[in-house]
C-alpha cells in the first residue's frame, strides 16, 4: 500500500516538473520576440460628392443654386451677421476706399446676411462668372438696366423693402446700414420669379489631402492689407497654429457674428493686384477681372507669391503654368489695385 501512494505520489511530481519546464521554456522561446497585434482596421468615411466652393466632401445632395450677397463693410455695418457662413467671400473697394462684400453662400444655409448694400457692375459680373443668383439692396438706374439687359438673375432689396418675408430693416441701426435679407426664403422667391434654383457649379481647384501636408512657402502668421489710412481700412489676419485658420481683422477689431461673437475663420487667403478705374464723379469704379496678374496664396501659415488667372471665369492661383489648388474649406479674395500695387499696401511677416 505504501508503495502505490508512492507511486501515485511520485507521478504527480514528475508531471508538475514536467509542466513547469515546458512553462520556463515557452517563456525563454518568447523572450526577445516581438508580438505583433494586427491593428483594427478603420474603415475611412465614404462621401458621393463635394461641395463646389469648399471643396468639403457630403453626402448631401448638392444641386442647389449658390447665392450671392453684397454685405456692407462700412464702420457703422460692423459686425456683419452670416459671414462666418459664407463658402467664399471677395473683398473690393467701392466709393471713398471702403471695401464691400460679395460673399456666395452655398455649403451652409444661413438665417439672416446682411446688412446688405447695394449693386456694382464688377460684383455682379462675380456673381454670373460662379453661376451665384445676386442679391442686393438698391442701384442707380443704369445698373439695374445692365443687370436687366444682361440676363442675371439678381433679387433687389429695394423692391422687397422691409417686407418681412425677403428683407427686413432692423432698428439697431440706421439706413443704409440696416437691412436684412431673410435667407431662408431667397430660393422660394426667386422661384416664383422664374429663376433656376438648381445648378451644376463647377468645382474650384483644391489640394488633397496629402497635397495640403506639403505646402511649402515663407512664414505667414500675420498679413496686413492697407486699403486707406484716410479713412481708415485696413485688414489684417492673424494664423492661429491650433485651428490652422486665419482670424480676420478689420480696423484693429476681429471679425466676428454680431449675435454670436464667433469668429471668422479662413482656410485660404487669396490676395489678387490688378487694375482698378474711378469712372464718375460719384466714385465708381471699374475692376479688370480678366487680365491676370501678381498674387499672394496663402495657406496653413504659408505663403506663395503667384499670379491669378480668369480660368473658365473663376479667378486662380497660378504658379510656373500651373493652376494651385485651394485648401478645402473657407477662402477670402482682397481685391487690391495695381496703385500703388500689392508690394507697398501688402506685409506679410511671421510674428
Amino acid at each position: 500500500m505504501k508503495k502505490w501512494i508512492l507511486l501515485v505520489v511520485a507521478s504527480v511530481l514528475f508531471l508538475l516538473v514536467a509542466c513547469s519546464d515546458k512553462t520556463d521554456k515557452q517563456k525563454e522561446s518568447n523572450e526577445g520576440t516581438e508580438v505583433v497585434t494586427e491593428p483594427e482596421k478603420v474603415e475611412e468615411p465614404q462621401f458621393t460628392t463635394v461641395y463646389p466652393f469648399t471643396g468639403i466632401q457630403t453626402n448631401e445632395e448638392v444641386n442647389h443654386r449658390a447665392v450671392g450677397v453684397m454685405v456692407n463693410n462700412h464702420t457703422k455695418a460692423r459686425p456683419q451677421t452670416g459671414l462666418t457662413q459664407a463658402d467664399m467671400v471677395f473683398e473690393i473697394l467701392a466709393e471713398g476706399m471702403i471695401t464691400r462684400f460679395f460673399a456666395v453662400f452655398h455649403s451652409e444655409q444661413p438665417e439672416v446676411v446682411g446688412p446688405v448694400r447695394s449693386a456694382r457692375e464688377y460684383y455682379f459680373d462675380l456673381a454670373e462668372r460662379y453661376g451665384a443668383l445676386y442679391i442686393y439692396h438698391g442701384a442707380a438706374g443704369f445698373v439695374n438696366d445692365m443687370l436687366d439687359n444682361r440676363g442675371i438673375d439678381h433679387l433687389d432689396g429695394a423692391i422687397y423693402d422691409n417686407d418681412g418675408h425677403l428683407f427686413k430693416r432692423e432698428s439697431f441701426r440706421v439706413a443704409p446700414h440696416n437691412s436684412y435679407l431673410l435667407f431662408g426664403n431667397v430660393h422660394e422667391v426667386a422661384s416664383d420669379i422664374g429663376y433656376e434654383i438648381t445648378a451644376e457649379h463647377q468645382p474650384m481647384p483644391f489640394l488633397s489631402n496629402e497635397e495640403v501636408g506639403e505646402i511649402t512657402g515663407d512664414n505667414a502668421n500675420h498679413v496686413e492689407i492697407v486699403y486707406s489710412n484716410q479713412p481708415m481700412n485696413i485688414v489684417e489676419y492673424d494664423y492661429d497654429p491650433t485651428t490652422e485658420k486665419y482670424n480676420r481683422y478689420n480696423d484693429g477689431e476681429m471679425t466676428v457674428e454680431l449675435n454670436t461673437n464667433e469668429a471668422v475663420q479662413v482656410d485660404n487667403v487669396f490676395i489678387i493686384e490688378t487694375y482698378h478705374e474711378v469712372i464718375d464723379d460719384a466714385g465708381r469704379r471699374a475692376i479688370d477681372f480678366y487680365a491676370g496678374g501678381k498674387a499672394y496664396l496663402i495657406q496653413k501659415g504659408k505663403v506663395q507669391q503667384v499670379e491669378w488667372q480668369n480660368l473658365d471665369g473663376q479667378l486662380v492661383p497660378v504658379k510656373d503654368g500651373e493652376v494651385i489648388g485651394f485648401v478645402p474649406g473657407k477662402t477670402w479674395i482682397n481685391v487690391v489695385p495695381t496703385n500703388p500695387g500689392m508690394d507697398k499696401s501688402v506685409t506679410i511677416t511671421s510674428e
